[in-house]
């Protein structure tokens, strides 16, 4: 082997200060991020899927109040989604005013959906007596894993609201770039893409057939 391509081999790719995979470091940590949360829910999600198929599974959801109200909170969701990608488009064509708009809209949609959520669950636990560790359905397992998942990423909602109202005021003040709104698209996203496997899977399956 020669002097020169064994000198050209021994150099280093990467010296640092720049962007290996060709993604900022910002965009490349939330991906990570969402890689791990996945494998979080979906663990989650293949457990129930388990207690499910292995205990005698409650089925008290009724289209009229529970599905009507759970698909208005998933058309909210999905609403958000929209906007966000409106702020994100807004962002990238640096119309600041515009994408803090819709960076607002989206958390105030988010907001909504936690709302109508607690509403939810104030309705289960007072008036249908249903609890984590027991319900009048069954086996508790149910009530756990509802309250679990569900609870689980209403968290993520919240904190995506938080996330967003911050980022909106860090954009409109010119201290941040239109990147760190579309690396908060991708958080919200996901989040949202959870919610269209814990609908069917916890609500939808579990419906009474009258």
């Amino acid at each position: 082997m020669s002097e020169g391509h064994a000198a050209t081999m021994a150099e280093p790719t990467w010296q640092g200060g720049g962007s290996p995979f060709a993604v900022g470091h910002k965009k490349l940590g939330m991906w990570l991020f969402i890689v791990s949360d996945t494998l979080t829910f979906s663990a989650l999600l293949l457990a129930y899927s388990f207690a499910r198929a292995a205990n005698d599974w409650p089925t008290p959801f009724h289209f009229m109040p529970s599905i009507v109200f759970s698909t208005v909170m998933t058309l909210v969701l999905l609403t958000s989604s929209l906007t966000m990608v409106y702020a994100v488009s807004a962002a990238h064509h640096d119309a600041r005013r515009k994408a803090v708009k819709y960076l607002l809209l989206t958390g105030a949609l988010g907001l909504i959906f936690v709302i109508l959520h607690s509403y939810e669950w104030i309705h289960l636990m007072r008036d249908e007596g249903m609890y984590p560790w027991s319900n009048p359905y069954g086996t508790p397992l149910f009530g756990a894993t509802f309250f679990g998942i569900t609870g689980l990423h209403m968290f993520h909602v919240l904190t995506g609201v938080i996330y967003l109202v911050v980022v909106a005021r860090g954009y409109w003040r010119g201290k941040w770039l239109p990147e760190d709104v579309e690396v908060a698209g991708l958080y919200w996203h996901f989040v949202d893409l959870v919610w269209m496997f814990v609908f069917p899977m916890i609500y939808l399956l579990s419906t009474a057939v009258d």
